[in-house]
This record gives C-alpha cells, structure tokens and sequence, in this order.
C-alpha cells in the first residue's frame, strides 16, 4: 500500500530500497535498468512526498517532477551508459563497478567553475575544505552534516558531495574556523549555508554555526540554501523539530541580521500542495526571507509560460523570485542545457507577462569561473547580430555591471562555447584571468595570525 501522504515521518527511496516503491513497479524493464545503470553513476534519492503529492505518475515518463528526481538513459553520454549497463549485465564485482564509476564521473567535471582550485580559502599553503570565497562579500560555507538532500535533482551541479568522492568534496566541521574567518574580513557581508542542505541537519546543530555569527557587526545577511521547501515542506511544520526552527530564524531576524531562505523550486508543480503553503507562511510569519531560484532545464521547465506561472505563483505566495539559472557545464548537462539564445528568448518571454512584483527575478544567468554572466539581450548592433552579456557578479569587483558582446551563436550552451564579437581576440575577463591565473585572491586568503590562536570546534 502506498504511504500515507499526509504522514510526516520522512520516508527516502534509494537504490536499495527502490523496489518496495508501489509506483516503481509500473515502471517498464528499461526504465527499471535505466535508473540502475545511471545510479552508479549520479546520486539519487527520492522521498515518499515527492512520490505521493508531486509526481503525476498518469504522466510517466514525461512528468517533470519524475524527470527531476528519477536518472534517464540520457542523463549520460552513450558510452558512458553503454559501458555502465555491460558492467551491470556482466555482474562484474562492486570494487569493479565503482572504480568504472568514478573513472565516467571524472569526464563529467566534477567541479567546475573553479570551485577547487581558484574558491577554496589557503592556511598557510593549506585549503580550508568546506569554504568558498569567490566574490569578495560573500562567503559558502558547507556544514559537513548537511552534506546530503531530502532528495536528489538529477541536474544537481553539486553531485560529487552524494557520490563518495571525497578528494573533490566540500564539507567542514570546523565551526570556528568559519566564525574567525568571517570576523578578519570585513568585507564579507553575507554567508550562504550550502551543500547539499543545510536543513537536513537538525536545529540544534544549525544553531551551533549560526548562532555565534550574530554577534559579527559587518556581517549583514545570513542565507540558507535549500530545497525543502520543494522536497520536504515537513521541515517547517511538523518535524519534531520544526518550531525551534521557526524560533531560530525569528532569532537571527531579531538580531538585526537578514535572514534568507534561497529556496529552488523548478516547476509550478511543486508548489501546488496544502502543506507547501502553510510552511511559506510559517516562515514569512518569522520575519524571514524567502527568495526563489531555479536552472533552466530542459525536457522539465524549458518553456515561457511555465516560469511565468512560477513566478507568479511565487510573488501570490510572498516569496521573491530571484535567479534563473542556465544549468551547469557538470554532470548531466548534455540532457539539460538550452542554448543561450533561447535561454534568452524563454527569459524575456516570461518575464513580459508577469507584473513589477516578479521582475525581481535575473536572468537566464550562468555561475561561471568568471563571475555570473547574465544575458541580457541579443541585439544587431553595426550590422552584426550578437550576444549581449552582463557580468553581474565577478572574481574582480571592477568586472561588475561590464557589458561585453559575443558573437551570435545560436548553439552555444555555456560561456566556454562564445566567441568576442567585433574582432576581438578574448573578452576582457578571459585576459585578467590568465594573468592572474596561478594568484589566490587576497580576499581568499586565510593568514596564519588570523587562524592559529583559535581552538577548533567541531559540530557533532
């Protein structure tokens, strides 16, 4: 019998559990194989309130939420599935399959945008694994407890942390570490807890790194990156835990500090249940924040009219729409990607029909090495069509707010794949980069007097 949906005790569904899954059992032969093969491979993870109240198993395979949670054929490249299917055919030994495992997740760049070798803060020639310093007032901080999901998105540009690679993994422990590092830069504004998901981590362990940051006068907003709002609503209303989480962030709010949920929701779907709406509401009522974001993806979201309802429906239930994202050059991101042209076109599409209140929202935006690169338009300027680009976010704060142009591509994915426009040989940022290659920003830099007199704790 199915689970109850109404029922709040959290119920996940793996590899090893999959087939006691009622639903799974509609699944053909090849679809059963599919989500076997591509596991090895990426995460997955599903939970019973994603499979009772968001899928719309009538639309197998085509629901979007089903394509959002269970691995497709295609989420890999032929060779790569080929070679994991004849592994699992051949029944070849576990140590066999995962050395075959990690050898594909290698090719399917595991970290891109810099994030180990130009993010990671340096202690005396030593990275401090489970922060990233990439622009200069905004910190990540990865809570080695928050290192999993309620559920996975197979898009995830994260999936390395679910996958047991732990050379390319971000987490720490190290809660004074964050507090100090914060402390001995003045320039950091805002912290992000990130993973994974924070929420997944009880409140008392949340307490124990956000609490000690309230007391750091420049720092100004505290942000959570989460998907529970999406995968568990639960969190925030009946875990038994719920309401010290409530009373958490009326704490931070109370402080004098922002408090900001950057929540993900990728589909007008997920936000249609009865307890989605009363979670919004209860952490509004703390004073809270709650700023939407999402990739663009297709094959599940890659239509004007689905943002625009999105984003409606957002801004109806006070939540701020903020990023619309281009997935990822990770993972599986031949099955997502849009092109930037379309991207573009979807973007202002939807953005056109939603009132003032919405257009809060930027994008179709890419979370490159550079910075965020936002498209803002594709113009014909001089009798060429090009690409016209923003860097609304950089390495290098003078980069912010430059407008630079790109040759028309109308197959270009990623920002890797343009060409400058107008003759031109590289694009500004690329010339900065590459001179400054091998340098650690010093906003980045952790020094030996701002670090060694501290004790270390570590959060249980």
């Amino acid at each position: 019998m199915p689970i109850d949906p109404s029922s709040n005790k959290y119920t996940p569904y793996t590899l090893r559990n999959i087939k006691s899954l009622p639903q799974y059992q509609n699944l053909s032969p090849q679809q059963k194989f599919s989500i076997q093969v591509v596991s090895q491979v990426l995460p997955f993870r599903t939970n019973h309130y994603v499979v009772e109240q968001l899928i719309r198993w009538d639309n197998i395979p085509k629901d979007p939420i089903f394509i959002l949670n269970f691995p497709q054929a295609e989420m890999l490249k032929p060779q790569h599935f080929e070679q994991m299917a004849s592994a699992i055919t051949e029944e070849l030994p576990d140590q066999q399959v995962r050395h075959l495992a990690n050898r594909i997740r290698q090719e399917l760049n595991p970290h891109p945008a810099g994030q180990l070798s130009h993010n990671v803060p340096v202690f005396e020639e030593v990275k401090l694994q489970g922060i990233q310093h990439k622009y200069q007032e905004t910190v990540l901080f990865f809570p080695s407890q928050g290192q999993t999901c309620h559920a996975y998105c197979t898009f995830c540009f994260r999936w390395p942390q679910f996958v047991g690679m732990d050379a390319v993994k971000f987490a720490s422990r190290q809660a004074n570490v964050l507090h100090q590092y914060i402390q001995r830069h003045q320039q950091v504004t805002d912290v992000l807890f990130t993973g994974g998901d924070p929420l997944i981590m009880n409140t008392n362990r949340l307490r124990a790194y956000i609490e000690p940051l309230l007391g750091i006068p420049h720092l100004q907003n505290i942000r959570i990156g989460s998907k529970a709002l999406t995968y568990w609503p639960y969190r925030f209303t009946s875990d038994k835990d719920a309401d010290d989480l409530l009373r958490l962030f009326e704490k931070v709010v109370a402080s004098g500090k922002q408090l900001a949920l950057m929540a993900h929701f990728n589909h007008p779907q997920e936000l249609d249940t009865a307890v989605l709406r009363d979670a919004v509401r209860r952490i509004r009522n703390t004073g809270a924040v709650i700023r939407t974001q999402s990739a663009l993806l297709r094959h599940i979201n890659a239509k004007p009219d689905i943002w625009e309802s999105m984003w409606k429906e957002q801004t109806k239930l006070g939540m701020i729409p903020y990023y619309m994202f281009i997935a990822r050059n990770t993972g599986a991101q031949q099955y997502f990607s849009v092109p930037l042209v379309k991207a573009q076109k979807i973007f202002a599409d939807a953005y056109r029909h939603v009132s003032g209140l919405s257009r809060t929202v930027r994008g179709p935006s890419m979370s490159c090495h550079p910075g965020k690169v936002r498209v803002i338009g594709l113009p014909e300027i001089a009798g060429e069509k090009v690409i016209a680009l923003e860097m609304i976010q950089g390495r290098d704060p003078a980069w912010v707010g430059n407008i630079f142009f790109a040759k028309y591509d109308p197959l270009a994915i990623w920002i890797t794949d343009l060409k400058p426009a107008f003759g031109q040989d590289a694009f500004e940022f690329e010339t900065e980069l590459h001179t400054h290659h091998h340098r650690t920003p010093k906003t980045t830099v952790a020094t030996k007097a701002n670090l060694l007199p501290l004790p270390i704790t570590l959060i249980q």
